[in-house]
């Protein structure tokens, strides 16, 4: 397995709707900025890149089946390999890894991963229905299956679970929001207070609007190549900026689609097949753990997301991290809702099962230097979501995952301020972080880790 650097990305402004371009010229504007950040121009990069991924979730939007292959013609990519791969919200950042795969491999030195969705074509409760229908159309879709009936269900168990509060959701919401004030890519760029989330209108008790992202247009492409790929891009005139970003760890996870399916596990198997590095070496932690489970808290249940822990334990393996909290600088993290940033907090390592309220409210996961309007008991350790996340940033679903990546390379290459013209998101000597893309009721979870070399 050879060594895969993330070079560079591109993002196109996520917004409501471009009715200016088509899906392809979407695509095309994180591709040209893709390429012009590592100093060449469109002929350039076509003769050295060897192939793509494409990311979009639903033929449905577009209403054009193989719509992978008509962005590829439109980018100048045939006949070269490229293939369209499909997971729910989790499709880009299986895109990413899917192009990991190709460079890794042996099988491509150059691969470009893109994705897009242009949701604006549908009214927003179509889009809803298409979205929905990510779930079981046999069993859940039926009885009224929209997202945020699921999700608002699912927080509401933990709230009972673990005391998890309004409060600490709409802490989420803030932070994002707030983040995504400096980020010129974000579709919602605006200043909330925690009263200003809970009195927004109730869309699934007890998830209101501003606690759930938005529908959205948008592409994002990155970047990846090899050491071979490396030299053939500067032979052909590239300027790659150094130190390298690598991309050192990648993990998935699956689970049930229908939540009912999803087992209750004991204290023992929980600590056998699923605690993570820190959790086994925590005495207290295990103490801790033995009072949920005495009290009847179960594994994963209908609030954790399983497939989250399996993919961060599989990437944090290896990439050699076993304190994410500690060993990561920052998290893109997957927040379609608050409730579900909370969750993932837990399955990712960041916190104790059950303590993912008290970490949202802490100030652990918010950027330094941003007044967030809020009595933040604690410094910022690990931001998470520094670019304003899924329901600042927009959730145009085949690229979100891949913004994702666009952002942590620009994190980790130190040049926020030279892509936002504004240095306040820039986390400080960022050497490590982690990008999370996560789908359905957590079917479909990836995590992959990238680095900073020297």
């Amino acid at each position: 397995m050879r060594p895969v650097y993330a070079l560079s990305g591109g993002v196109s402004k996520f917004v409501k709707a471009r009715k200016d371009k088509t899906f392809q010229a979407i695509v095309k504007e994180a591709y040209d900025y893709a390429i012009q950040d590592i100093g060449l121009d469109f002929p350039a990069f076509s003769q050295v890149v060897d192939g793509s991924v494409a990311s979009y979730f639903s033929d449905h939007f577009t209403r054009q089946l193989m719509a992978g292959i008509m962005v590829q013609d439109y980018l100048g990519l045939v006949p070269k390999p490229g293939h369209r791969v499909e997971g729910g919200g989790a499709t880009g950042g299986i895109c990413f890894q899917e192009a990991w795969k190709s460079v890794a491999s042996g099988h491509m030195d150059v691969c470009v991963a893109y994705g897009f969705e242009t949701m604006s074509h549908v009214e927003t409760w179509k889009g809803n229905e298409f979205i929905a229908l990510a779930s079981d159309v046999s069993f859940d879709y039926p009885v009224g299956g929209f997202y945020s009936g699921y999700y608002a269900m699912m927080v509401t168990r933990h709230m009972k679970e673990f005391g998890t509060t309004v409060e600490q959701m709409a802490a989420v919401s803030v932070k994002n929001h707030r983040n995504a004030y400096h980020n010129p890519y974000a579709q919602k760029r605006q200043r909330y207070s925690l009263q200003d989330v809970r009195d927004s209108p109730m869309v699934a008790w007890p998830l209101t609007r501003l606690d759930i992202c938005v529908m959205s247009d948008g592409a994002a492409a990155v970047i990846l190549a090899s050491e071979d790929g490396l030299q053939r891009l500067e032979q052909a005139g590239a300027h790659i900026r150094r130190p390298l970003v690598q991309v050192t760890g990648i993990g998935r996870g699956t689970d049930a689609m229908r939540m009912a399916d999803r087992p209750h596990i004991g204290y023992d198997d929980f600590m056998r097949l699923y605690a993570t590095e820190q959790e086994r070496a925590s005495t207290e932690t295990q103490a801790y753990y033995r009072r949920l489970w005495d009290h009847g808290t179960r594994y994963p249940g209908v609030h954790s997301f399983r497939a989250g822990r399996t993919a961060g334990n599989m990437a944090y393996r290896m990439a050699g991290v076993s304190d994410p909290l500690k060993q990561l600088d920052f998290i893109e993290l997957h927040d379609a809702y608050t409730s579900s940033e909370i969750q993932t907090y837990e399955d990712l390592g960041l916190c104790r099962y059950g303590e993912g309220g008290p970490f949202a409210a802490s100030g652990k996961a918010f950027m330094p230097g941003i007044d967030y309007g809020l009595e933040l008991p604690e410094t910022p350790e690990c931001p998470v979501n520094p670019s304003g996340g899924l329901i600042a940033c927009g959730h145009p679903v085949g690229a979100t995952g891949l913004m994702q990546g666009v952002f942590a390379v620009w994190q980790l290459q130190g040049s926020i301020a030279q892509h936002f013209g504004d240095s306040t998101l820039q986390v400080r000597d960022a050497h490590r972080g982690a990008i999370h893309s996560h789908a359905g009721t957590g079917t479909y979870v990836t995590v992959s880790v990238l680095e900073r070399l020297g």
